[in-house]
């Protein structure tokens, strides 16, 4: 099978000759990028820590650090790819969450105890959300993580 040339220049960054230079970088694997994810993930403390130490603002800019990682991420993924699917939806869950916690309306409507409930119901939502995207994309993959984030994963069916 014949590689195209725009194939072999998207990876060319430079080797140093006497006259001139181009160098190669191979393409990562789609395996590679979602493990970076995940090892992103697992150090997102938003997903993972309990509830009670949870303060909003800090969450707030987490998930936005997150939204801005899976975009990263997507944009250096072939858009059919089997990973991009999750990607977009844990980015949906992401802009959801945002939707419904940071708005002006959101903020003076569920102030106090009210927006408390109502934040953390959000979290829980995103992070259940994660949690079955996560799990898919380790499975997918072949991808350990770290104890903390499989405590969003969902748990096996007992019964």
């Amino acid at each position: 099978m014949k590689v195209s040339f725009k194939e072999i220049a998207k990876s060319l960054t430079g080797i140093s000759t006497p006259f001139g230079g181009v160098s190669w970088k191979p393409p990562e694997t789609e395996r590679g990028v979602v493990r970076k994810l995940l090892v992103f993930l697992e150090d997102r403390r938003a997903l993972y820590n309990p509830y009670d130490i949870e303060m909003p603002v800090y969450v707030d800019r987490s998930i936005i650090e997150i939204r801005h990682k899976l975009t990263e991420i997507l944009e250096s993924l072939d858009e059919k790819s089997e990973a991009s699917q999750h990607i977009h939806a844990m980015r949906a869950a992401c802009r959801k969450f945002l939707n419904q916690t940071s708005g002006t309306q959101t903020r003076n409507r569920y102030f106090g105890m009210h927006r408390d409930e109502f934040f953390f119901a959000a979290l829980g939502e995103l992070r259940a959300i994660f949690g079955i995207h996560i799990a898919q994309l380790c499975v997918k993959y072949g991808i350990d993580i770290e104890e903390e984030l499989v405590s969003i994963l969902p748990t096996p069916d007992e019964g």
